[in-house]
């Protein structure tokens, strides 16, 4: 796994891509926090956070839109199948590598604390509160961008298929609110990312939401062996 990792990560910063999107992520964090902590005197980063949501849907299927689809392309996956490494490392080195690269742009909100640190006193523990939700929300849409980038071997598909999901999710609350099934609104409400992902931008940290967005990395990291395996035997 650690010689995948270490691959990805050379591929991403061997090519204009980790840079782009490390340019993408500085520039619309460091916006928002200009605008809204700056601007307004305040030392409340989660408004910061929230608005990343959006950020995070739009830079995941960019950051994992060649992971899997890319061997397919250069006919590489038969090589790399056929290798010593189990089919479940190679997709977890492919994803952690993506976790890694986001977590290096969340850094900045390291430098973002000990700015506001000039002025008042930061609440740490909802800043890290909300860097743990912020990287399970990345690392949940990550995981489905891979599995995306598995059923493809174009670039353009994986981005595109993965820039829908990302919506579908985003727009899930509206949608929750026009179905008049009260059943059926209260089912879409239970598996919306945003509710769940609100809570750890208040300085919530509950079990639920954290298991809630590792059991959808796990499920898509499950569903992405399963179909990387079938290519296999193909």
């Amino acid at each position: 796994m650690t010689a995948i990792i270490k691959r990805e990560m050379y591929s991403y910063f061997c090519s204009p891509l980790a840079y782009v999107i490390m340019a993408i992520f500085l520039f619309f964090s460091g916006l928002f926090f200009s605008l809204i902590c700056l601007g307004n005197n305040t030392s409340e980063l989660s408004y910061v956070f929230s608005n990343m949501f959006l950020v995070t849907i739009f830079l995941t299927p960019i950051m994992c839109m060649r992971l899997m689809s890319d061997e397919k392309r250069l006919k590489t996956d038969q090589a790399l199948l056929t290798s010593p490494v189990s089919i479940p490392s190679i997709v977890l080195g492919k994803f952690f590598s993506a976790c890694l690269l986001y977590l290096i742009c969340m850094s900045i909100f390291l430098i973002y604390g000990f700015t506001l640190s000039f002025f008042t006193t930061p609440k740490w523990s909802v800043i890290i509160c909300n860097c743990i939700g912020l990287f399970l929300l990345a690392a949940t849409f990550i995981a489905i961008d891979i599995f995306l980038s598995s059923l493809t071997e174009s670039q353009m598909i994986a981005a595109v298929t993965g820039f829908a999901a990302g919506l579908f999710v985003y727009l899930l609350d509206n949608v929750a609110n026009a179905v008049t099934v009260s059943f059926v609104s209260k089912a879409l409400n239970a598996v919306s990312f945003l509710t769940h992902y609100q809570n750890f931008t208040v300085g919530l940290l509950s079990l639920a939401d954290i298991v809630f967005f590792l059991s959808l990395i796990a499920l898509f990291i499950f569903l992405t062996v399963r179909v990387v395996e079938k290519k296999r035997w193909s």
